[in-house]
């Protein structure tokens, strides 16, 4: 896993914020709705290549997503070069072009030097429209796409606004923020710091801590507000949720990752109390679903 770094102060502002929809099937009372801001079109064409790993408080060696073993993280490519020096899909990926368009318009709107893409996870997919979750080292941004030709159109940016940290942090957050085997991104990281993530989603990484090395992608903020595609509110932005794309350095989107790896994490989150688990498989019980959304990464909901 790779070493902790600092989060990188601030988004950029002509992303707009988050207002609409999310990938788990939570229910419950609507979280308050913010403005969005239409975000330009991408038009770049290159083909997507191999992104950095995620930034979290780990410590030890982690693999990459396509070879099981994860490079150090560089501030080397350049945001304006080719979107190749970026990201890079797994073979397992469905739709891959749409999560190209997704951060080629993040590099493009940042337009930092030091930029670095750790994952792009579908936070929602449908036919028509998709939101990807684009996991940087300066926030995570929920990109809103629409079907198009002939590539899929950027129609809404929302960049990840963990807010300020807790003047007094639980033990739990400071404990999974020390956790080397929980790798978070910058994000994440900030939103365990902010308070508003319950104890019982942090709880419950620090068990699974013990049996596994984990890449988080998204907790609360950088999430869409509601299930994708439906009026359901998501548990995300309420700090009742997190989702996870590595384990033990392996991608849940690739076909070589065991799936009795991911299956196994599924079914230790439900038994650690999560009522609503999702991922690449159905499997057996009502904790349990899968759609395309969640082919890409496994999802834990609580209900506190």
């Amino acid at each position: 896993m790779s070493t902790r770094r600092t989060i990188l102060a601030g988004t950029v502002a002509a992303l707009g914020e988050l207002a609409l929809t999310g990938c788990d099937h939570s229910s419950g009372a609507t979280p308050p709705v913010r403005p969005t801001v239409a975000g330009p079109t991408s038009a770049s064409s290159s083909s997507p290549s191999p992104s950095s790993p995620t930034t979290a408080s780990s410590s030890s060696s982690a693999p990459s997503p396509s070879q099981t073993s994860t490079p150090q993280p560089s501030s080397s490519s350049p945001a304006s070069s080719a979107p190749a020096k970026l990201w890079t899909p797994n073979p397992g990926e469905l739709e891959p072009d749409i999560k190209a368009v997704a951060v080629e318009h993040v590099a493009a709107q940042v337009n930092r030097s030091d930029l670095q893409v750790y994952d792009a996870q579908y936070g929602g997919l449908l036919d028509t429209s998709a939101s990807v979750l684009v996991v940087t080292s300066v926030g995570t941004f929920d990109v809103r796409l629409v079907q198009a030709t002939p590539r899929w159109r950027v129609t809404e940016v929302h960049p990840s606004d963990p807010g300020a940290p807790a003047a007094k942090p639980t033990a739990a957050a400071t404990a999974l923020l020390a956790e080397p085997r929980i790798s978070l991104p910058p994000a994440a990281q900030a939103d365990v710091r902010s308070g508003q993530v319950h104890d019982t989603v942090l709880n419950v990484l620090l068990a699974l801590a013990k049996e596994h090395e984990l890449t988080v992608s998204v907790v609360r903020s950088g999430h869409p507000l509601l299930v994708f595609g439906t009026t359901r509110p998501s548990d995300h932005p309420r700090g009742r949720a997190v989702d996870v794309w590595r384990i033990d350095g392996h991608a849940v989107v690739d076909p070589a990752t065991p799936p009795a790896l991911v299956d196994g994490l599924m079914r230790r989150a439900a038994a650690l109390g999560s009522y609503n688990v999702g991922g690449p498989r159905q499997l057996s019980g009502p904790q349990f679903f899968s759609d395309r959304t969640h082919h890409d990464h496994v999802h834990m909901g609580f209900t506190t």
